[in-house]
């Protein structure tokens, strides 16, 4: 396992960087068993989907969460065009407090193509994004909020029951003006399909830009999914050096995720504790 960090690649215990993808590919009610099946096998993190029209985001991560006593739960990402930031506030606000300290909120422009089938495309998703992630953020601080933007409209809202803390938030990100605006605004930014070390070392600098302009101390951390096959032979080893490659080009985090035609992150776990 040549070029592995060796505080991460202490396999018997995975580290929270490394995480695994339920993919919505596989049929939801199989995904307590694989949120019991990751939880104890110590894996640090299980991501899901929201793509249209498979499984809702933030019913998958209730599940998730409950059927589970340590993972972190993240989504990547929910479509902010399908829900007004109100609503979805609530229901982070809940899932938060359900789970303190174990879920992620990822948000996102959604497939345009998509949105326009269910009539919520709008003209511009970056404008959307800003306005939605700024309030969705303020609620959760437990702020009144009042904002008449182009698309977030708000009319003294507050939440009856915001988290003690506020989850993470992170937002995808795949072209360069949505990069910058996710490092402005998030937490953290979502590569939804990176196995190349070029493209998230480029992501990686493009964030941190929008960082600085935002005047916010501190890095916006930068998270990547990444696909690999478990079938055929040395998968431990396509694991480590395809982690510490992503991780060496700036990558802070790490999600795998098997191929469509063999969903069930299970597999992977033989290769993540031998």
């Amino acid at each position: 396992m040549s070029g592995v960090d060796a505080s991460m690649m202490t396999m018997s215990q995975p580290a929270p960087s490394v995480g695994l993808v339920f993919r919505p590919d596989s049929p939801p009610e199989l995904l307590p068993a694989v949120a019991r099946d990751l939880d104890a096998a110590s894996v640090g993190e299980l991501w899901l989907w929201e793509d249209c029209f498979f499984e809702g985001g933030l019913t998958s991560a209730t599940a998730a969460l409950l059927s589970s006593e340590r993972l972190t739960v993240g989504i990547g990402l929910l479509p902010v065009p399908l829900r007004n930031p109100a609503l979805a506030a609530m229901e982070i606000a809940t899932l938060e407090r359900l789970s303190p300290g174990r879920f992620v909120a990822g948000f996102g422009h959604g497939v345009l193509d998509w949105m326009g089938q269910v009539g919520a495309r709008v003209a511009s998703p970056l404008t959307l994004l800003r306005e939605y992630v700024t309030a969705v953020r303020a609620l959760l601080a437990g702020e009144t909020v009042d904002v008449d933007g182009r698309y977030v409209k708000l009319a003294g809202v507050a939440l009856d029951w915001p988290p003690a803390a506020a989850p993470e938030i992170t937002i995808g990100a795949t072209r360069p003006k949505t990069l910058r605006l996710a490092g402005e605004l998030g937490d953290s930014v979502l590569l939804d399909d990176a196995n190349d070390a070029a493209a998230v070392r480029a992501a990686r600098g493009i964030v941190d830009e929008g960082r600085e302009a935002s005047g916010r101390p501190g890095r916006t951390q930068l998270r990547v999914f990444t696909e690999i096959d478990p079938r055929g032979s040395g998968l431990a080893e396509r694991l480590s050096d395809r982690v510490a490659e992503l991780r060496g080009a700036g990558a802070d985090s790490v999600a795998i995720q098997a191929p469509k035609d063999a969903p069930d992150p299970r597999a992977f776990l033989e290769a993540l504790s031998g």
